[in-house]
Order: structure tokens, then C-alpha cells, then sequence
């Protein structure tokens, strides 16, 4: 019987740190979670932008802000819009689904469309009881930036349904 031959190392190859490595490509599987994950970003961020100044103005004293939620109805509704963004992602990760009937990606793109249309009247149409306040403050353009956003999230999660 032989007795097997030690184990010979081989001799270490030469690096060639100097040649270009090659990148590696993202492809559609890589970025499937990319809706899911704006979904909630983007419904987080309406949630928060009612909180926001819409309306800024000045006069004799110090300059004033009104936020969303003081707006009126709409600005509440923006804030449960934004919830209602949230708990459609936190329902779908705990394991209840909407039925089959229902996509959720519409449910969401819906959401968005409604959103956009109510910060757009808050745009354009100020209340009478903020007259003063001609100025429109940074946070009635994060509701839309979001509003916005949900509709690419559903979109988004459209394309990764299909």
C-alpha cells in the first residue's frame, strides 16, 4: 500500500493588481425590494410633511408659520393618507395580503393621486383665514415631493407585480 505524498503547496501566482477588476452590473432582480422600500419612505414623509409649515408670512413682529395639519380638513387628510401608506407596507410585511381583486400597487398609486390632488388645492387655493400668509412655506413642497413619490412607489411596485 502507498502512503499518500504530502501535501505540497503550490507556488502563489502573481497578483496583477494593476489590471481594471471588473464591476459588477446591477440588474431588475437586484432592485426588486426598491418599491416596498419607497413605499414606506414616501408614506412616512406625507405622514411628517403635515407637520411642516405650508404657509409662511411676516408682519409687524416675528415671522409666522402655519403648519398642514392647522390647514383645515385636507391637511388632515394628507397625514392619514400618509398613514394609510404605512399600514399598507406594515400588512403586507406581517402576511396579510389584499385580495387578489385588489392590487396593491393600485391601492398605493391611488393613495398618491389623491394626495397630490389635496396638496394641490393647498397650493393653489390658501384658506381665507390665512390671507396674511401669501408665502408658501418649504413643507407644503415636501407633501407634494411625497405625494409624488407614493405615485412612483406604486408604479414601481406595479412593474415588480408583472
Amino acid at each position: 500500500m502507498q502512503t499518500p505524498d504530502p501535501y505540497q503547496s503550490q507556488a502563489p501566482e502573481e497578483e496583477d493588481w494593476l489590471a481594471p477588476q471588473p464591476r459588477p452590473a446591477r440588474s431588475f432582480e437586484d432592485l426588486s425590494g426598491l418599491g416596498v422600500r419607497l413605499t414606506w419612505v414616501a408614506g412616512l414623509l406625507l405622514a411628517i410633511s403635515a407637520f411642516t409649515d405650508w404657509y409662511v408670512g411676516s408682519g409687524p413682529g416675528p415671522t409666522t408659520s402655519v403648519i398642514g395639519w392647522h390647514t383645515g380638513a385636507l391637511g388632515k387628510l394628507v397625514f392619514f393618507i400618509g398613514l394609510a401608506v404605512l399600514a399598507l407596507v406594515v400588512l403586507r410585511e406581517s402576511g396579510i395580503e389584499l385580495p387578489a381583486t385588489v392590487p396593491e400597487s393600485l391601492v398605493v398609486i391611488a393613495l398618491g393621486a389623491l394626495s397630490t390632488v389635496f396638496v394641490l388645492i393647498r397650493l393653489i387655493s390658501v384658506p381665507d383665514e390665512f390671507f396674511g400668509w401669501r408665502g408658501r412655506g418649504i413643507g407644503i413642497f415636501i407633501s407634494l415631493l411625497a405625494s409624488l413619490l407614493v405615485i412612483a412607489a406604486g408604479l414601481l411596485r406595479a412593474g415588480e407585480e408583472l
